[in-house]
């Protein structure tokens, strides 16, 4: 198993170097050179496994065993997903009409973004201890990344955490998951703009090559392939328990299952357009809220940033910038690098292109879309609640008002792709006017004593954020130096 660049200029590079890297330095994301096929008979050995086993099976297709060994990845995968609040780590909850709700968010920090980031951490930290060295992260969180990212990563000696969140744009559970760490290795900055805001200083840093080699920095935001791979079993957990196929003949044709998934970034979407392509039989659905950029170039072609980010109820998809479109993008144009490299730095460098025609059409056969306002979401949770005594969180909300509003395809089953708890989002619940029990870990927050540094708006903040990052990360590499190594 190869990986190559979305935009043409990488080849050639294993699981372990993809791992280790942010963007591609073509500036570029990773993706295998080919995918796997899960046959019909893959699936009907597949299904009853716990969903951790289901995770090794994926990640095994990804990662050969000179890498990692099967042993060895069995017992890092679960590991990784022992302290899950669930035993079966995620967990279907089924309701009335039809209504599946596939529950990712029995993490640490309340979202599905532990799934693979519990994960994609336990693989570096085996690579870290193998080869006796360091690496630094650097994440930029619309919410929900960033608090995962540091509750996995927190006291590892080998590796360094910078989180940079949008302050006053995430909810105060988000915030606290963040500032209330306090471990040495865990460095949170609080900026005064949006997470898309943020992610352009990243993006400058990623592209220094000197800095990325002399540091070890390295993403772990979805633009770490690790990252979505680990989310390609989310999508086959819920074919196998939902579609139905126990009850289709061997030989015959295996049956849909449409998956509705609450879009920012894209990683889930692009997730699970590779595990469609791999064969498996899916009916993808993104929905946004008023940030819907992935829904107007979808419709329309328009693949443009508004001027604002506008802030709703669901923030961890308030984002204009859905980075892992460009994955999508790479499959559907037939993995052509070089027409992907001009359509993004144009987005890149204007924040706008439009789609041509017959590439909309051949997205619009592949993902269908639809935007919720914050109204829309309030209204779901509301009827959630008097239908079935079940809270949703909003961004949940976001993906369960295509329930309550465009009936089922006749003969397809449904699956609803639940992100985060209702407990991440209290303000939303109260606004709909229910209440949700805080779990005592999340009332435990309040009282933890808290630190961060200020990334305050200027003049010219996008170059002055880089700097300060820059400065940053090369004081810290300088300190992890000069206490030598990490493991012995």
């Amino acid at each position: 198993m190869k990986y190559c660049s979305t935009r043409g200029g990488v080849h050639g590079w294993d699981f372990r170097d993809v791992l280790f890297s942010g963007y591609a330095p073509d500036g570029g994301m990773f993706m295998p050179e080919s995918l796997p096929v899960l046959s019909s008979d893959t699936l009907r050995c597949w299904k009853g496994l716990p969903y951790t086993k289901l995770v090794v099976e994926v990640a095994s297709l990804f990662i050969p065993t000179q890498l990692i060994p099967r042993d060895d990845l069995e017992v890092l995968v679960a590991e990784a997903l022992s302290s899950f609040s669930v035993s079966e780590v995620v967990r279907i909850a089924r309701l009335k009409e039809g209504l599946s709700v596939l529950e990712l968010f029995h993490g640490e920090t309340l979202a599905f973004k532990d799934l693979a980031m519990t994960c994609t951490v336990r693989f570096l930290d085996y690579f870290l201890r193998k080869e006796n060295r360091r690496a630094m992260v650097l994440v930029g969180t619309s919410g929900d990344t960033g608090g995962s990212a540091i509750q996995s990563s927190k006291g590892l000696p080998g590796l360094d955490v910078v989180v940079v969140y949008p302050r006053g744009c995430i909810t105060p559970v988000q915030e606290r998951h963040m500032i209330s760490c306090l471990q040495d290795n865990v460095h949170v900055f609080a900026a005064d703009g949006s997470s898309d805001d943020i992610d352009q200083p990243l993006r400058r840093l990623f592209a220094d090559q000197d800095l990325v080699k002399s540091q070890g920095l390295m993403s772990l935001n979805s633009v770490n392939f690790s990252r979505v791979m680990i989310q390609l079993a989310h999508f086959i957990y819920a074919y196998l328990e939902l579609s139905g196929m126990e009850q289709v003949d061997t030989g015959a044709a295996l049956p849909e299952l449409e998956v509705v998934v609450p879009t920012g970034g894209a990683g889930n979407i692009a997730a699970g357009y590779i595990v469609k392509q791999m064969g498996l039989p899916l009916k993808l659905v993104a929905m946004v809220n008023s940030n819907d950029i992935v829904h107007r170039t979808v419709t329309t072609g328009d693949f443009s940033m508004a001027t604002n980010v506008t802030q709703t109820l669901a923030p961890a998809i308030d984002i204009q910038d859905p980075y892992n479109m460009e994955r999508v993008f790479w499959l559907l144009l037939g993995r052509n690098g070089p027409s992907v490299k001009i359509m993004m730095e144009e987005f890149q460098h204007l924040h706008k292109h439009s789609l041509p025609e017959n590439h909309r059409k051949l997205l619009s056969q592949v993902l269908l879309t639809g935007t919720v306002n914050d109204e829309g979401i309030l209204e779901t949770m509301r009827r959630c609640w008097g239908e079935n005594q079940y809270v949703l969180c909003p961004h949940t909300a976001v993906a369960v008002w295509h329930h309550y509003h465009c009936p089922h395809s006749t003969g397809i089953n449904r699956c609803y792709v639940a992100t985060a708890s209702p407990a991440k989002f209290q303000a939303a619940v109260e606004r709909a006017g229910l209440t949700f029990d805080l779990p005592e870990a999340v009332l435990a927050l309040e009282k933890l004593p808290t630190r961060y540094q200020n990334l305050e708006r200027s003049h010219n903040w996008c170059k002055d954020w880089e700097d300060r990052l820059r400065e940053f990360i090369q004081s810290v590499g300088i300190v992890r130096k000069n206490r030598g190594t990490y493991y012995t």
